[in-house]
């Protein structure tokens, strides 16, 4: 028998573990156990995606919420220790590049038990971002990294660690993808919700620290995005932490629509019928490409190089106009045929693979 345990915490993390959980239960041999270290403590943020999604209800919800990063990774650390000791598992797997994703695979690590590490290998090569300190670090203590992409492979290669440790299955979000697409045309209703029948529109998100954290960044993201609205409608779910900064530096928009933060179903109706996305998440950038939707990244750059170097996608920095670029990148053809993801089963071989390694 497999006793799993995994850490999750932060929205993108919560749409993959479910795709991997589906298949855990029709798996024989594996128990899975869930933490919630609560990094995302907003209902809309959270628990919305657990009830739209089927995730398994949490075992541990540790509710740690916001804080600077050494303490919220730090409480994080000694509570899913905690956990950890009780359960004695086989193995943790983590997700991705959050505080959530670290503090598991150190607590993990420490205690000699193997760290599976889900969407591994992915760089940026910007070590101001945390979420680049969090991806690395947990890369070299885990036991099995599951890459979805060659790139990711070749980056591994690069900084010595073991091929026999590296998986290349593809992307899980991919296998979402799929399958929420159909449940999103039965039962989301945000389209109708917010009048946008037959209405071409943007779909914009913004919630990077590089980008909330500094005044002139984001005043530069909103006056752009605020000229663009003028011509074309641009819907903006809102971060918490966006929002407060935006009344905090006293930035003023006329024509940006701002809505509350939307579940993960209701997201991805607006990405299928949205003409373009613009935003700052990782997992949006390929949501993008996987829903047949150019995109515009308000970083200067991504992981994912392969949307950048085929054309699907374009990075905006400072001394950009966003409006030249949104202008420019709209009038090209632009290719989304390419399928550099997989076959939409990452999550099946994954848990082939953990059977094959860990089944007694």
């Amino acid at each position: 028998m497999i006793k799993i345990v995994t850490i999750i915490g932060a929205r993108p993390q919560f749409i993959k573990a479910a795709t991997i959980s589906r298949v855990i239960k029709n798996a024989d041999d594996i128990v899975e156990i869930i933490i919630h270290t609560g990094q995302h403590y907003d209902n809309n943020m959270s628990h919305v995606f657990f009830e739209e999604m089927e995730i398994p209800t949490p075992n541990y919800n540790l509710g740690i919420g916001g804080g600077n990063h050494g303490h919220q990774t730090g409480s994080m650390l000694i509570s899913i220790e905690n956990v950890l000791v009780t359960e004695e598992p086989t193995l943790v797997i983590v997700y991705g590049d959050t505080n959530s994703t670290l503090a598991g695979a150190l607590a993990a690590t420490k205690l000699q038990i193997p760290v599976i590490h889900i969407e591994a290998g992915l760089r940026s090569f910007n070590r101001n971002m945390p979420e680049e300190i969090n991806r690395v670090l947990t890369d070299h203590i885990s036991e099995m990294l599951f890459t979805p992409t060659d790139a990711a492979i070749e980056n591994l290669k690069n900084e010595g660690i073991y091929e026999s440790k590296m998986y290349r299955v593809g992307d899980i979000m991919y296998d979402a993808a799929l399958f929420y697409k159909e449940k999103a045309k039965i039962n989301s209703e945000i389209i109708k919700t917010l009048n946008l029948e037959n209405v071409d529109f943007i779909l914009a998100t913004v919630h990077r620290a590089e980008n909330t954290d500094s005044k002139e960044r984001l005043t530069s993201i909103m006056k752009g995005l605020d000229e663009i609205s003028i011509k074309t409608k641009i819907i903006l779910p809102i971060h918490p932490r966006t929002k407060q900064k935006i009344k905090e530096y006293k930035i003023k928009t006329k024509n940006i629509t701002f809505i509350d933060p939307l579940g993960y179903i209701d997201m991805v109706m607006l990405e299928m019928s949205c003409k373009m996305i613009i935003t700052d998440s990782g997992g949006i950038q390929k949501e993008a490409f996987f829903h047949g939707k150019p995109c515009i990244t308000l970083r200067s750059e991504t992981e994912w190089v392969e949307l950048v170097e085929s054309g699907c996608n374009f990075l905006w920095a400072e001394d950009i106009s966003l409006v030249d670029l949104y202008n420019a990148s709209k009038a090209l053809n632009i290719d989304l045929s390419n399928n550099f993801y997989g076959s939409g089963n990452a999550a099946a071989l994954i848990v082939d693979q953990l059977l094959e390694k860990y089944k007694v």
